[in-house]
């Protein structure tokens, strides 16, 4: 790859030491794609584990919340002249070695905004909590009425964008508000309703068996009206 076409792959870690671990075992080790892992605070052995992974990585003294990671992985990649980034958790549910499905669109189609599918042919959802299904659908829905934008999967936080798209002044990712799960669904609703090349692509989202084990930091209540705010805010004008 020219240094035109540079790739970077941001990973968000909070509080999944051991899965984080894991996960960063996945990566091929034969790649031009650089990492980055962005440790949000975590107050597990986390950092521990980071320091000797062999990964580029940024440590948050204190929790900014999965938007604040996720800007900080944008700022670092556009500072480093990145064409392109993917979105990934690093709790182990994303496999590394469908990054190319992502990035294939943006770089052969000219695509500029690529969100992961577990619902396509091809993709997996193993182990989904019954009510976790039913948010996404409900969700997906409500984003084909809001933009027509036939899409199945609109919470998987595994996706790709173009750097380019973060130099729209329409787009303001850098607002305090959208430092938590506002993040995500602004930019989604975003790139959609300014007329971007968006498409899904199939992908695993693959959740653990064992039930006691933690699988997100998605509180009821309350962070489901934070992933929905924006839509609201935006549609009534009342955020930018």
């Amino acid at each position: 790859m020219d240094k035109e076409k540079r790739l970077l792959a941001v990973v968000v870690a909070y509080n999944t030491a051991e899965s984080t671990r894991q996960f960063l075992t996945r990566f091929p080790k034969e790649s031009k794609l650089d990492v980055l892992i962005v440790n949000d605070g975590s107050t597990d052995r986390t950092a521990e584990y980071l320091k000797d992974s062999g990964f580029n990585s940024i440590t948050h003294p204190n929790n900014k919340g999965v938007g604040g990671a996720i800007k900080t992985g944008i700022r670092y990649a556009l500072d480093n002249d990145y064409y392109a980034m993917v979105i990934m958790a690093g709790n182990n549910k994303d496999d590394p070695a469908q990054i190319g499905r992502l990035f294939r669109p943006i770089l052969e189609e000219d695509c500029d905004y690529i969100q992961g599918s577990r619902f396509l042919k091809g993709g997996k959802w193993d182990n989904l909590p019954v009510f976790r299904y039913v948010m996404v659908k409900v969700h997906a829905f409500m984003f084909f009425v809001l933009t027509g934008f036939h899409g199945t999967d609109a919470l998987n936080g595994f996706r790709a964008y173009k750097l380019s798209i973060f130099e729209d002044p329409r787009i303001n990712i850098w607002q305090e508000w959208l430092d938590h799960y506002e993040l995500e669904t602004y930019l989604h609703y975003k790139v959609l309703r300014l007329g971007y090349k968006v498409k899904e692509v199939p992908v695993s989202k693959i959740y653990p068996k064992a039930r006691r084990v933690k699988y997100s930091h998605i509180r009821p209540i309350i962070d489901w009206w934070k992933i929905l705010r924006p839509v609201f805010f935006l549609i009534f004008k009342i955020k930018k």
